[in-house]
């Protein structure tokens, strides 16, 4: 399973990008599982109070998991490393696991900036892959690629995706 990080402040593009590049692998004809680090200090929206499941976490269940209709939704009153977490999306044995977030952990990284001082912030993370930028080339890292360069991310991707999967899928 391949994996890669996109990293990068709120609103830097972290989740348009990634769902691009779902659509990338999916025409790839291979498999890809996502896993999000929630950021932020407020807690995550719930479904409604009145739902079985969430009945069982205000009832004090650790965990309520429930499937049908072609899907699973898993609630849990706990935060769990990352590591456990990474398990959990790799359940189906997914072809590549993309990350967004998570930009401590070791792993590829894509890194997204709104401003210099972002890049002044994230360049000493680990394994920087590519820097999308607002413009044109403005940092001192190579490759970057402007955001609004959509054909030459997906190239990118492309090739990134294709170091170490089968060549007869891509």
């Amino acid at each position: 399973m391949k994996t890669l990080h996109v990293v990068g402040f709120k609103n830097s593009g972290k989740t348009t990008l990634i769902s691009r590049w779902i659509h990338l692998v999916k025409k790839q004809g291979l498999s890809v599982a996502v896993l999000k680090h929630h950021g932020h200090k407020s807690p995550l929206d719930m479904p409604d109070a009145n739902t079985d499941s969430m009945q069982f976490l205000n009832s004090g269940a650790n965990v309520s998991a429930v499937c049908g209709g072609g899907a699973v939704q898993f609630h849990m009153n706990e935060e769990l490393r990352f590591m456990q977490m990474k398990e959990i999306a790799s359940i189906g044995n997914p072809d590549i696991l993309l990350i967004e977030g998570y930009k401590e952990e070791t792993g590829e990284k894509v890194v997204l900036l709104r401003s210099q001082k972002d890049w002044d912030e994230l360049k000493g993370l680990g394994d920087i892959q590519l820097v999308v930028e607002q413009s044109d080339n403005r940092v001192d890292f190579q490759p970057s690629i402007s955001r609004s360069h959509e054909e030459q991310l997906d190239s990118w991707f492309l090739s990134w995706l294709g170091e170490g999967v089968q060549s007869e899928t891509i």
